[in-house]
């Protein structure tokens, strides 16, 4: 989860490096440090613990010299807290060495134990520090950066991205990965190493994709990329498809609050150039697989947190639509569990970062038992794409902010579009069906920028509940996942105790939360869809007010059945029942944005949280 950059060039490598973490530090936010080569050919490091202002700070009152080589990191904390000892670089070979690492070493107590025992000392708690120290000690054997590293990585364990510098070696930086990210960026005499292509999209928008178990080594004007054994191999470049200020606030107080802005564009974006004159869905990335599709007979999603919300979500359409049998399963659970799969199942994965620790080690378990995978995600140059048969991309642009707002719309709208494909590639629907869907989608974004304009009653109502301890949310059917997202979005910006309930099971057990003044939002169905499925929501509203809750009402514009209920209504607009969860989840997202505003919170870097969870 940790954000690492490495840089060589003729640019000063401390403006690139925290410039580069700035954009990172959405990763991890509990330290910062980097490691840079001066001109003198000395190793100069300066960390701290705190978010990267504080380093910044730090460096701005006793600037260092001059350099055009070095390595950063912004520290997401696994082992060790977060203090100045723990945050990265770490060093090795007597000083002369500095690395940083994204990731976990499992096998690093057995390795660390070996080196007390040759007598080296370690001065943090870090799995980090042990690769530092390994390192250092191989380079004495073999003085040369790239080898030394070659014989490390042949003996760790677990996931990993590891990026050092040697003052034996000004003018190069030497990368590793395993089940972890990293990207090349390729510039005009000089060259990057990150986490994202974000680092580094200032200065460039050419990349190249590192594939798993492969080491790079960079140079102003050359890059080499081998697997681990020193073998060369293909890179896969890709062209970045936005530009630096795409990772900006634009003028917005916070990137959530620019992210929700921009969710009308990041579905309309995600539908761009899927959807033909015939309102017929046709995605190019899965031309020449409709075999593939036709073939399968279950489909069964994984993904974690919110992208699970919209799995959830979607599964309702790809039932209905593709007449096929889906199961959501959350991805560290699905892999220990030995599930019945088939080279007939279709693993749709969902992540938008593509380097979800757990998503991807069960891409690769469903894999390695013969099934067909298919990944949505939002990040080029990924693992998960790399390692699935297919994918489908949401374009919503860079999310920065940790909570997912954008990027779960468009994780909805892929799949949806998705699930149109199906039904066309299997002949499970008409054309006439096909297009009345593709219709509704394509009327999305507008009605999403309605309810961003008319957002002023969710955000009296955030600040008039900031003291609020503990909300509940209800929803049936497509809404039922919003309401599990509602409360998620609360729990991770607000920190107060939120839940979300199938509306259905309270009468077996949650009812007995309800006491006076228990706010409760309720996620509505329009009543043009389903008059019963309405009639029963109206029902489970008068069950619980009548025990003294706070009805907050999410219901479509001319619902006038809740209106006798509910303390508060919050409207949409008309859609057809399967698209209101893209338009309910909007008013959910501002209520908890704001209300941790109200609280004094920081709603893009919430505590213990980082954006992309690149360890199990």
């Amino acid at each position: 989860m940790c954000g690492i950059v490495g840089y060589v060039g003729l640019n000063d490598s401390i403006d690139v490096l925290l410039g580069g973490l700035s954009r990172l530090e959405y990763r991890g936010y509990d330290s910062a440090g980097v490691a840079v080569i001066d001109e003198t050919g000395t190793i100069r490091t300066r960390k701290r613990a705190g978010k990267l202002a504080v380093l910044a700070g730090d460096l701005k009152s006793g600037a260092m010299e001059t350099s055009h080589t070095g390595i950063g990191h912004t520290r997401w904390a696994t082992h060790g807290a977060p203090t100045d000892g723990n945050a990265h670089p770490h060093l090795g070979d007597d000083g002369k060495l500095a690395l940083i690492h994204n990731g976990i070493i499992e096998n690093f107590s057995p390795l660390k134990q070996e080196l007390l025992d040759e007598g080296f000392a370690f001065e943090s708690e870090t799995d980090s520090e042990v690769a530092a120290v390994l390192l250092g000690r191989e380079y004495r054997k073999t003085n040369n950066l790239r080898e030394a590293f070659q014989n490390v990585v042949a003996r760790l364990d677990g996931a990993f991205t590891l990026l050092a510098v040697h003052e034996n070696e000004p003018g190069l930086v030497v990368g590793a990965r395993r089940n972890s990210p990293l990207v090349i960026g390729l510039g005009d005499g000089e060259n990057f190493l990150a986490s994202d292509v974000a680092a580094f999209v200032e200065y460039t928008q050419n990349a190249l994709a590192i594939g798993q178990d492969q080491i790079v080594s960079i140079t102003p004007d050359k890059v080499e990329v081998t697997d681990f054994f020193g073998a060369p191999v293909e890179v896969e470049p890709f062209e970045i498809q936005w530009d630096a200020s795409a990772a900006d606030k634009g003028g917005w107080p916070s990137f959530m609050a620019k992210e929700i802005s921009e969710e009308p564009d990041a579905v309309a974006n995600t539908l761009r150039g899927r959807i033909d004159a015939d309102g017929q869905v046709v995605i190019p990335e899965l031309n020449g697989l409709d075999e593939l599709f036709v073939d399968i007979n279950r489909v069964v999603v994984i993904a974690c947190g919110t992208a699970a919300y919209a799995g959830q979500t979607a599964k309702y359409a790809l039932e209905k639509w593709a007449g096929i049998p889906v199961d959501v399963e959350l991805s560290h659970e699905f892999r220990y569990r030995e599930p019945v799969i088939t080279p007939q199942t279709l693993v749709v994965s969902i992540s938008q970062s593509g380097e979800t620790m757990d998503t991807l080690m069960a891409v690769k378990y469903a894999s390695e038992k013969g099934a067909k995978t298919l990944s949505i995600c939002n990040t080029q140059g990924a693992t998960i794409p790399r390692e699935s048969d297919a994918v489908v991309y949401t374009h919503a642009g860079p999310e920065v902010a940790v909570a997912s707002t954008k990027a779960f719309v468009a994780q909805i709208t892929a799949l949806y579009l998705f699930a149109l494909h199906l039904a066309r590639v299997r002949g499970t629907q008409s054309a006439e069906v096909l297009a009345e869907q593709s219709a509704e989608l394509l009327a999305v974004p507008a009605k999403i920028a309605t309810i961003l304009e008319e957002s002023g009653v969710v955000e009296e109502l955030a600040r008039w509940m900031s003291d609020s301890r503990a909300v509940l949310f209800l929803g049936r059917h497509v809404g039922f996942p919003i309401a599990l997202e509602g409360a998620l979005k609360l729990k991770e910006l607000a920190y107060i105790h939120a839940e979300g309930f199938a509306a259905g099971e309270l009468k077996h057990g949650p009812i007995a939360l309800i006491e006076p003044g228990q706010p409760v939002f309720v996620v509505v169905p329009s009543p043009r869809g389903s008059a019963m499925l309405h009639s029963k929501v109206v029902s489970n509203i008068q069950e619980i007010r009548a025990r003294g809750a706070k009805i907050i009402a999410i219901a479509e514009e001319g619902d006038a059945a809740v209106l006798p209920f509910a303390d508060t209504v919050i409207r949409i607009p008309l859609a057809a029942p399967l698209f209101e969860p893209l338009l309910a989840v909007i008013p959910l997202q501002i209520f908890a944005m704001e209300l941790a505003i109200a609280k004094g919170l920081d709603v893009d870097q919430p505590r213990n949280l980082a954006k992309s969870v690149t360890v199990e």
